[in-house]
């Protein structure tokens, strides 16, 4: 769970449901990434309808994922949308004794991963249209290691921290900068 101060913590199982679909998880993204769109640019990035799209936003910020930028319209023809949060926060542990909101959290935590798995990806495939030195730069590993479960916590603290720390540094495009991802992972292995 991150301290990011921007950020919506879920514990509605509907909000869980409705991050739950691939297509609002990635409006989400692109709204959280690339700042305020129209329904029109929300179609043409994703390739989905526009009616689906306007669909799909109603879903969104009936849910608070997101919220109006009606001060980018310049016709009134077409509605804008942005990012009513920088991040979601979920805590899985808080739904074990809950079946409604754990099938929730376990759906919408399915859809997440299943979509790092595509962007993982089609970055290997973008790697081809890269400088050397970007995919040199680029890191690509696993680890794994016998913890207590301090040890866990600390590593996953640190990992955090991290995340914490670049995110400060690389929240507006400066000159020289080009977006950069990183997905990260802290679990325990099941015993085998």
């Amino acid at each position: 769970m991150s301290e990011h101060q921007n950020s919506i913590d879920l514990r509605d199982a509907g909000a869980m449901r409705a991050m739950a679909h691939p297509l609002r998880l990635r409006i989400l993204g692109l709204l959280r990434m690339h700042g305020p769109h129209s329904v029109g640019m929300l179609a043409e990035a994703t390739g989905a309808a526009s009616g689906s799209i306007s669909y799909h936003l109603s879903t969104l910020a009936k849910h608070g994922f997101v919220e109006p930028a009606p001060e980018h319209e310049r016709d009134g023809r077409e509605r804008w949308w942005r990012s009513a949060h920088d991040m979601t926060s979920l805590s899985a542990e808080d739904y074990l004794d809950d079946p409604e909101r754990r099938e929730a959290a376990e759906a919408m935590r399915r859809t997440v991963i299943d979509a790092y798995h595509r962007e993982l990806l089609d970055a290997l495939d973008a790697e081809l249209g890269l400088e050397p030195e970007w995919i040199a730069a680029s890191d690509s590993s696993d680890g794994g290691a016998q913890l207590t479960l301090d040890e866990f916590r600390e590593l996953t603290a640190e990992l955090a921290a991290v995340r914490e720390k670049w995110w400060a540094v690389g929240r507006e495009p400066r000159p020289g900068t080009r977006a950069v991802r990183w997905i990260t992972h802290t679990f325990p292995r099941s015993e085998q």
